[in-house]
């Protein structure tokens, strides 16, 4: 079984377990190989772990058609998340015009001009504007229906074996991931490794977690440390409009190793991150330090 358990984002669901595999096992060992991996000496398993599917619709025979989905069928949730991406793209895009307060109203207007806005920023090229309501509504649904976010978490749990050492999240599947290590303290993962992560955003991701947060001596909310986990490195590019904050130490403590990269025009995609010599050094070093018996934290 994988030493390393890759887990998936929103926007997977037309895919299937060999196709992701086949699409995001080169891109992790590539970053490794860019990080000083030599090829000669054996590659580390990797087990990709699918979920999609979970997220499309089943078929059906042909009777009268179905409503697309529109900006006026989006939650509060939705319509928040899909107000902060706007905001967000307007900070790190000079080509983007940001929100005014009166546009801010939560009216079928002001978000059916977000999606205009969004899917001509440089992070949603080419993203068409269904599209982006699906992942919103996939993000909204992990987070809302308990039998989902139960099917996700089973599925991230047979991927892991006795000698699975690393966990890598892309996105929503950071928030899994997180959720699963939190509830399962007696797995042998190690290292923890977030990239494009939504989970520093409070209300929407952070405020949602299972376990919630604690309060700390000062007040403020404190995110629980994920089960098992030695070391956690959170990755972003600064441009990525999905992972709002870049820095989760506020949120999780100063344990946490934040590592900002530059993706070029895919701010978000799971390749480029994967891809990085930055992500592939941290997986290089947890796995040195599972071989050498030391601790990754240095303990």
């Amino acid at each position: 079984m994988a030493k390393i358990v890759f887990v998936h984002g929103v926007g997977q669901q037309l895919k299937a377990p060999a196709v992701l595999h086949a699409e995001f096992e080169p891109a992790l060992i590539g970053g490794m190989e860019l990080a000083g991996l030599d090829p000669a000496g054996g590659r580390p398993s990797v087990d990709c772990v699918f979920y999609g599917d979970l997220f499309r619709p089943k078929g059906r025979v042909l009777g009268p058609p179905t409503p697309l989905l529109s900006v006026e069928d989006l939650s509060e949730f939705e319509r928040q998340l899909l107000m902060d991406w706007w905001v967000e793209a307007a900070r790190t895009d000079d080509s983007v015009p940001g929100p005014d307060t009166p546009t801010l109203a939560r009216s079928p207007k002001s978000l059916q001009t977000a999606l205009r806005v969004l899917s001509g920023s440089k992070f949603f090229a080419g993203v068409a504007q269904r599209l982006m309501l699906s992942n919103l509504r996939q993000m909204r649904l992990y987070l809302t229906d308990d039998t989902v976010r139960a099917a996700v978490g089973e599925r991230i749990a047979a991927a892991i074996a006795d000698d699975t050492r690393v966990i890598v999240g892309h996105s929503m599947g950071s928030v899994a991931s997180y959720e699963a290590l939190c509830a399962n303290s007696q797995w042998p993962v190690q290292t923890f490794v977030t990239v494009g992560s939504p989970l520093g955003i409070r209300n929407l991701f952070f405020d949602q977690l299972r376990p919630a947060p604690m309060t700390a001596r000062s007040l403020r909310p404190v995110g629980r440390w994920p089960g098992s986990v030695r070391t956690w490195t959170n990755i972003a590019d600064r441009g990525d409009v999905v992972a709002l904050v870049k820095d989760l130490r506020p949120l999780f403590g100063d344990a946490v190793t934040n590592i900002e990269i530059h993706n070029g025009a895919h701010a978000h995609d799971a390749r480029p991150y994967l891809t990085s010599a930055d992500t592939g050094r941290v997986l290089l070093e947890a796995l040195s330090a599972v071989e050498t018996g030391t601790s990754v934290a240095g303990e």
